[in-house]
């Protein structure tokens, strides 16, 4: 009875200090982003302060889920010491409770933390990050020189004798708008026969309309139309499966999209990479526990050691670049994506149950 009233304990307070880091880190993540929004789109034509703020707003979550990891860290760190200096946890001790008895409420709450990541604020960044591009794609407008080039894949199509590969400098409607389009036409020989360039390239059924066309041909005069229709035999499902960025598409939305890009034989290494970071996420937080408890369980009423406490954040930090490094291994095929998101996850589990039974146990 006593260990199960501790346990309601102890989880409480480790959900009450997340609550607090979500807060501090939301309220200092909008503000870094604000200023950097407003320091690199202020001389865009639609920019407005409001539009600054609600862009920074719908990009939140995407900002926020990329420092669920060391909030997971630092609140175990501050829980356990702050147990520690108030002596709860040397009366736990002493009652003759286990350190994985104890540890079991924070356990809970990282592995309750990585689930609500997974299900809920990874769907909403994934929405939030496709409106922060509609946002930017609007205040830009027709200023092509002020746009930032993301990295967006070219297309290929050929379609009877013509043979095209198509770029953009950004992607709309899950991929099915192309701004500032590129799109150069080669010969049977392989030669460079004409070279469009159009504000707007629209996927239709059948056709790409073109809009803004600047065309360029060897040896020619440039030719300005106000729109083209390119004959196609795209799809719309194949190239939004093209083009789509898998951090914005939901965890619920992941395995059907990848089905999809199957089907279509598209590579869906970084789909499959980003579906099982996602589903690794729980036990990578739960890993930051471990981390946490092992440099936070040795008793100090007033200071915690200092260098024990940089060695806990250098190995949490040491364990984030492993696995955002890795996971691009992943997306790029060179690591399987199974392999590359949980065996670094795996491992520091291992890891960090070993110290703490070499700690407690001997």
């Amino acid at each position: 009875m006593m260990f199960g009233t501790l346990s309601r304990y102890f989880f409480r307070r480790y959900l009450a200090t997340t609550g607090w880091f979500l807060v501090g880190v939301s309220a200092i993540a909008f503000l870094l982003d604000f200023s950097e929004t407003a320091g690199r789109m202020s001389g865009l034509p639609g920019y407005t302060i409001g539009g600054g703020i609600v862009m920074t707003a719908v990009r939140l979550p995407l900002i926020l889920q990329q420092t669920v990891p060391f909030i997971a860290l630092f609140v175990g760190m501050t829980v356990l010491i702050g147990l520690n200096r108030k002596y709860e946890l040397v009366v736990t001790r002493a009652a003759g409770i286990s350190v994985w008895q104890f540890m079991f409420p924070f356990i809970a709450g990282s592995l309750a933390l990585g689930v609500l990541t997974m299900t809920a604020l990874n769907p909403l960044a994934a929405w939030g990050q496709r409106q922060a591009l509609l946002v930017e794609s609007d205040w830009r407008g027709e200023n092509a020189v002020l746009r930032k080039a993301p990295q967006i894949p070219w297309l290929r199509q050929i379609s009877g004798r013509d043979d095209v590969i198509i770029g953009a400098q950004t992607v709309q409607e899950n991929g099915t708008k192309l701004i500032d389009a590129v799109l150069i036409h080669f010969d049977s020989g392989g030669r460079v026969i004409l070279r469009q360039d159009a504000a707007t390239a629209k996927l239709e059924d059948g056709y790409w309309q073109l809009n803004g066309v600047v065309e360029r041909k060897p040896g020619e005069i440039p030719l300005r139309k106000a729109s083209v229709q390119l004959r196609t035999n795209l799809k719309q499902d194949f190239v939004q499966e093209r083009l789509t960025a898998p951090e914005t598409i939901g965890f619920f939305d992941l395995s059907n999209r990848i089905a999809a890009a199957k089907s279509f034989g598209i590579s869906t290494k970084a789909l499959e990479t980003q579906f099982n970071s996602l589903l690794s996420q729980p036990l990578l937080l739960v890993a930051m526990t471990l981390i946490a408890a092992t440099v936070s369980l040795k008793f100090s009423r007033f200071n915690q050691s200092r260098s024990v406490i940089l060695g806990g954040i250098l190995s949490g930090f040491m364990l984030y670049v492993i696995t955002v490094l890795v996971k691009a291994f992943g997306s790029s095929g060179v690591v399987p994506p199974f392999v590359a998101t949980w065996i670094p996850v795996v491992v520091a589990l291992a890891l960090g149950a070993t110290i703490l039974l070499h700690q407690e146990d001997g």
